[in-house]
């Protein structure tokens, strides 16, 4: 069981950490867990595209977006409180489009059933960090309208979380709390 903070109602708050490649997601979702004393889901893609012999396909993308959804599904069941998701079914459905020009029906029909309380949209303002698995350092305001779009399209609840190291997480936990005030420390 967790440790940490609660809704005084006793329900589960489930956070999606969404954007661009390179907008510090893992560690926003990793800080984030630590604050609030809970658990969180780590980007399934990274794991599976490193363990991945050859160029990554279309069809890769759809097994990611199993891989994630299996992931958080786990963490639910094991977890009573508060759960932060690095990346969801919107950055697959995002990728996959941007890159193939097409998403497996699959993405698109789990993503109208998904269900977070938040999305912290992860803003562009941190410099692109070099890695072999990111691909695009000079379309990340394309990418980041993209994400904004469809999750006001979707009529997702979402805030903009925007700043540095501290400060990022800082915004993030203040309008966590100003979105969900019944949540308070456990005793």
């Amino acid at each position: 069981m967790d440790e940490g903070l609660q809704t005084t109602t006793g329900r589960k708050l489930k956070i999606a950490i969404t954007g661009p490649e390179s907008t510090g997601k893992s560690s926003l979702a990793e800080a984030l867990a630590l604050k609030f004393g809970c658990a969180w889901v780590p980007e399934y893609a990274r794991q599976y595209l490193n363990n991945l012999n050859r160029p990554y396909t279309f069809e890769d993308i759809a097994e990611i977006a199993r891989g994630q959804q299996k992931m958080i599904l786990e963490a639910e069941r094991k977890h009573d409180r508060i759960l932060f998701c690095d990346t969801e079914l919107l950055v697959t459905l995002v990728w996959s489009v941007f890159r193939f020009g097409q998403c497996d029906p699959w993405i698109s029909s789990e993503l109208e059933k998904q269900q977070f309380d938040l999305y912290l949209l992860c803003d562009i303002d941190l410099p692109w960090e070099e890695d072999p698995l990111r691909e695009h350092p000079d379309r990340r305001q394309e990418l980041f309208e993209i994400y904004r779009r469809e999750i006001t399209r979707r009529s997702f609840p979402y805030f903009l979380v925007s700043g540095t190291g501290n400060q990022r997480t800082a915004s993030a936990a203040a309008e966590i709390f100003r979105c969900f005030p019944d949540l308070k420390p456990i005793a």
